[in-house]
């Protein structure tokens, strides 16, 4: 490890989400998964993140003194309270209630508020603010997706030459998708008093995002795949210059799980356990789930599950079309999801049309119901047009169910593709995504069940003997976290590196 005078080495992990307080997708996971695994490697991380309405106050610890997060013209009091992950990790909680105390995270019924410019800006610059309250200075803030993008600009700029002058920071994109698109006439509610082309401004719109990955100091992706994919004009969503720019920067670390939660050995949301030795309980956890479903018992029809957002992203709209015609083969399919109100409304119709093949729970998302089908499937299907990362397909090699995806991203970087003359490979892949590739991909798979069982059985035991736990994860992010101090401490800021000729 490269000799530093920080010991042990201090991470501010800043979030707009973290399991179990507060989450929508898989940024939750990993923002209380990653910080656990760094600490078993003797890294002071510490989690930052608002405090939502949905956060059990009688569980936490209200630290003494007030905020003061100066904000465009203003100074905006906020208190901080302070909560635990898993060993001993401190997550820090930031209380402005005009702001966060809301029944939904980023906006009702999936949309967006309106000044979650606003909010989210204050939630970065509170990020800068809070070191002098606890008393505690990090060494590097890793900053996470559009909502806390600001805290690298803020730290390069305001912050220059201050408190925190020593520290650098990351800025991992979870999904470029999303990038915090604002008016550009709004740029004064972030208490920033420049605009430059190269920063904030994006296409006549100010754009969070665009910000962070100017200003951070090294940048992440969470695979290797998406890290060149969003270098391109079909994935980049109109930032792939600016990341191209940033090339020797960016660096692509695939995230881990939870194997403490997600093992089929111990899972308390399943009927019955079992590990790669004696697959029997996997067999029972297949007969509950057809019967949660109201699918008729058939222990050798092979069951997709699928559990996703119901987006255009994952792909949804190409399974609908698709739907009809897999039913036609001799399989069950479960689904788990929520989304567009289109997709919700087919599937849900699809359950009542074909109710002795299909079943899906729309609507919401249920931690157990979840957990089942991976344990009780054979199959899941990923069909996304694009996926950073991804979790689903490492949960279900660890419970012995192959995956069925698309190859972008971090599922292609997981899974490898079945070859039938050997049996090698620990799911089935496909790259076109359209209603006919689809069809034909989980007909390979179907038949697969059918004809080679003992390569279904092959894959299931490959699959569940590899290593996706966050240990790995967290030694890269160590690595670049300390090749950013060494950044920082030689290179201007942004601005000023952009004057140099």
């Amino acid at each position: 490890m490269p000799s530093l005078p920080y010991q042990p080495l201090r991470v501010l992990f800043v979030t707009s989400e973290c399991t179990p307080f507060a989450m929508t997708g898989g940024l939750g996971d990993v923002s209380s998964a990653l910080p656990i695994a760094l600490r078993s490697l003797g890294v002071d991380a510490r989690v930052v993140l608002p405090l939502y309405q949905g956060v059990d106050r009688s569980r936490l610890e209200l630290l003494p003194g007030t905020l003061m997060v100066p904000l465009g013209s203003a100074h905006i009091a906020a208190r901080v309270w302070r909560g635990w992950l898993r060993h001993g990790v401190q997550v820090y909680f930031i209380e402005h209630d005009a702001f966060f105390d809301r029944p939904a995270i980023y906006g009702p019924n999936g949309g967006a508020f309106g000044d979650n410019l606003v909010r989210f800006a204050f939630l970065s610059r509170a990020v800068i603010e809070l070191p002098r309250l606890l008393g505690w200075t990090p060494d590097v803030i890793h900053a996470n997706d559009w909502q806390t993008a600001l805290a690298p600009v803020y730290l390069d700029t305001i912050e220059r030459n201050g408190a925190l002058a020593r520290c650098a920071s990351l800025l991992t994109i979870h999904n470029i998708g999303y990038q915090g698109i604002f008016p550009i006439e709004e740029i004064g509610a972030t208490g920033l008093e420049f605009l430059h082309p190269r920063t904030l401004e994006h296409f006549g719109s100010l754009n969070l995002l665009k910000g962070g990955l100017c200003h951070s100091t090294l940048l992440s992706t969470v695979s290797r795949s998406y890290s060149r994919e969003v270098q391109t004009s079909a994935f980049g969503c109109g930032l792939e210059g600016v990341l191209r720019s940033r090339t020797d920067d960016l660096f692509g670390i695939l995230n881990g799980i939870d194997t403490e939660e997600w093992d089929p050995r111990t899972d308390p949301f399943l009927p019955a356990h079992y590990g790669v030795d004696s697959m029997t309980g996997k067999a029972e956890c297949k007969a509950a789930l057809q019967r949660n479903a109201g699918l008729p018992e058939r222990p050798y029809v092979p069951m997709i599950g699928v559990i996703s957002r119901l987006t255009h992203q994952k792909g949804m709209d190409v399974l609908a079309r698709t739907l009809s015609r897999i039913l036609e083969l001799d399989v069950q399919i479960v689904l788990l999801g929520a989304g567009d109100s289109d997709a919700e409304r087919f599937f849900d119709e699809a359950t009542r049309t074909h109710s002795d093949k299909f079943r899906g729970w729309v609507g919401g998302f249920d931690q157990r119901r979840a957990h089942l089908i991976e344990a009780g499937c054979d199959f899941l299907l990923m069909p996304s047009r694009y996926e950073p990362c991804g979790l689903n397909q490492m949960y279900s090699l660890r419970y012995g169910t192959l995956p069925i995806v698309r190859a972008t991203g971090g599922l292609d970087d997981t899974i490898d593709n079945y070859d039938e003359r050997t049996g090698e490979g620990t799911g089935f892949k496909f790259i076109d995504l359209n209603p006919s590739t689809l069809y034909d991909v989980i007909g390979w798979a179907v038949s697969t069940w059918y004809d080679r069982p003992h390569h279904v059985r092959q894959m299931q035991e490959r699959g569940m003997q590899m290593d996706f736990s966050w240990t790995p994860a967290a030694r890269q992010y160590e690595q670049v976290y300390y090749a950013a101090l060494r950044r920082r401490r030689q290179v201007p800021s942004f601005e000023a590196a952009q004057a140099q000729p």
